[in-house]
């Protein structure tokens, strides 16, 4: 084989193979980090848009990866999500940290926390990263247990 040949395929599988790594570095990052949640556009009006009323929530279903549900009412008070036993619904869940999150009320809606736990908190498959409202029918992610929120 001529060597401008060979010159050619060797320049080929090196670009290949850096293609490969770059792809399985930003598939590492993505999961230690996880996928950006979609900017929302702040309005720079002088009155605050109308937010749409959602359905009060009135209990939080806990259903953890043996299947087994639990019901929570969410009365006035906020509700501690962890292994500790401190906390108010305590999962068996070893991808949860102790204190892992918290759903609390202020003004008249829900909203959940995540409280610095290692593997995040998830709300309709987006990451939480500051106090998100919540609503019947949302669904929180807390490692491999599900939370939903029910009217």
């Amino acid at each position: 084989m001529p060597v401008f040949v060979l010159t050619i395929l060797k320049v080929l599988f090196l670009a290949l193979l850096y293609l490969f790594i770059a792809r399985a570095i930003r598939v590492i990052y993505l999961d230690l980090v996880g996928p950006r949640a979609p900017q929302r556009a702040q309005v720079q009006a002088s009155t605050p848009a109308p937010r749409r009323k959602r359905a009060q929530p009135r209990d939080l279903v806990v259903t953890e990866a043996d299947g087994v549900a639990r019901t929570f009412p969410m009365a006035a008070e906020p509700l501690q999500i962890g292994r500790s036993d401190a906390c108010q619904v305590i999962l068996q869940d070893t991808y949860a940290s102790q204190m892992h999150a918290r759903v609390f009320p202020k003004d008249g809606e829900w909203y959940v926390e995540d409280l610095g736990s290692t593997n995040g908190t998830y709300l309709n498959r987006v990451k939480v990263s500051d106090p998100a409202a919540v609503g019947a029918g949302d669904e929180i992610r807390i490692g491999k247990t599900t939370l939903e929120v029910r009217r």
